[in-house]
């Protein structure tokens, strides 16, 4: 049990959030679809608005005051994700437009650069779809081949398949740090060290933990760390790359246009340093400044203060949930995120999350992009309830009662 300031505490963070002062069918809205998005607080909205009422002028390139206003919030959001992030460098930065993007730039920059017929790229079977599909992609174009390490039935890692299907083939080790649907989470510092042993580099997908745990990538020694700002509390259309600046100096452009050059001429371009090289055109500054106060939001809070409190509501969700009879839990490793996947034997999952979301409860159902994994557990979907701050133990009766209610009528 965590203590009474503690609850205090993010009983006061929920009042922070203007979107959990609206009802939805009448009734108080319950936000459980936090792996999708998280809400964001009012210092995030209040920062953005700021810099479109102020602040809004082009970065880099501008030569007046506004322009230099929005440069240096936008180069000090990159200093403070290098830091939030353990980074050596700013320079090891990218800002990107999410996840999705991050993990395409890597594939269609490193992966073209370094892939060929016969090499191998290993994934896992709990992967979403953004880290399987651009690797699909650029093993098309390259001749390499996708190999996906299995599961065991808690939905972890099977650490002995891995083992036996990394080799000396193996070119890159794409994993989540986090399961979006069986919370799983993942060993990052070990399973980095035994890629990098066969020679791999390794990218981490860290939509899901960063609003979970901190995250040092020195300490990691991951080749690329990619996240989303919206998991975090932040605006849509912001997202972040990591990469070891080394590797970042021997790459490509990823894509054409203003920002990313030194010089043009109609015979030949040459192109900027990093990070700039990888940031064509004008970039979501107000998104970077969103991030930046984002990530001040969370270390205000503290990610000790987040984990015990979270564990406590998936704690709950899991036990109460589990009385429910035909209901079963998809994945249940004892470390997992603040997340619950289930069905109900005999009830469409689309079917429940409908009467569920009647009931003003928040909820996700569907593959969850994450097509391959349903496969692997053999059903089409699942409902997923997910966590965060701002939730509290009365948002997880509202669940269960919701979910009984959606049982008894499908039922």
């Amino acid at each position: 049990m965590i203590s009474t300031d503690l609850h205090l505490l993010f009983s006061n963070i929920r009042k922070e959030f203007p979107a959990l002062t609206q009802k939805a069918y009448g009734k108080d809205l319950v936000y459980l679809d936090s792996a999708a998005t998280t809400l964001k607080p009012q210092s995030v909205i209040d920062r953005m608005t700021q810099f479109y009422s102020y602040e809004t002028g082009n970065v880099h390139r501008g030569a007046h005051f506004i322009a230099d206003k929005a440069t240096q919030a936008f180069e000090n959001a990159r200093m403070r994700t290098a830091q939030f992030l353990g980074a050596e460098s700013a320079d090891e930065i990218i800002f990107v437009r999410g996840t999705t993007e991050g993990i395409n730039l890597v594939a269609q920059t490193y992966g073209k650069m370094n892939l060929k017929a016969g090499d191998e790229i290993l994934l896992t079977e709990m992967e979403h779809h953004a880290n399987i599909v651009p690797w699909q992609m650029i093993a098309e174009q390259t001749g390499a081949k996708i190999l996906a390490v299995g599961l065991l039935e808690n939905g972890e890692l099977d650490l002995n398949d891995f083992k036996l299907k990394l080799s000396s083939k193996t070119k890159i080790f794409a994993f989540t740090a986090c399961s979006n649907v069986l919370g799983t989470n993942n060993d990052m510092k070990f399973l980095t060290a035994l890629a990098h042993q066969a020679g791999a580099k390794v990218l981490i997908d860290g939509a899901q933990i960063v609003s979970q745990a901190p995250i040092n990538v020195k300490d990691l020694d991951c080749d690329f760390f990619v996240f989303s700002a919206h998991k975090l509390f932040g605006p849509f259309g912001l997202g972040v790359v990591y990469g070891k600046k080394s590797i970042l100096e021997s790459l490509p452009p990823y894509q054409g246009g203003g920002s990313m050059i030194s010089k043009v001429t109609f015979e030949k371009t040459t192109y900027n340093d990093i990070p700039y090289r990888f940031e064509a055109g004008t970039p979501h500054v107000a998104g970077a400044v969103g991030l930046h106060s984002a990530i001040d939001f969370v270390e205000r809070l503290g990610f000790k203060n987040i984990h015990a409190f979270e564990s406590e509501l998936l704690s709950k969700a899991t036990s109460s949930l589990l009385q429910i009879p035909g209901l079963k839990i998809f994945g249940t490793s004892a470390t997992k995120g603040p997340m619950v996947s289930f069905n109900i034997q005999g009830a469409h999952h689309s079917d429940l999350s409908q009467i569920i979301d009647q009931e003003g409860v928040a909820v996700r159902a569907g593959h969850h992009c994450t097509q391959p994994l349903m496969a692997k557990l053999g059903v089409q979907g699942t409902v997923r309830a997910s966590f965060s701050v701002y939730n509290n133990t009365d948002d997880i009766e509202h669940l269960v009662k919701a979910v009984e209610k959606a049982r008894e009528m499908l039922l």
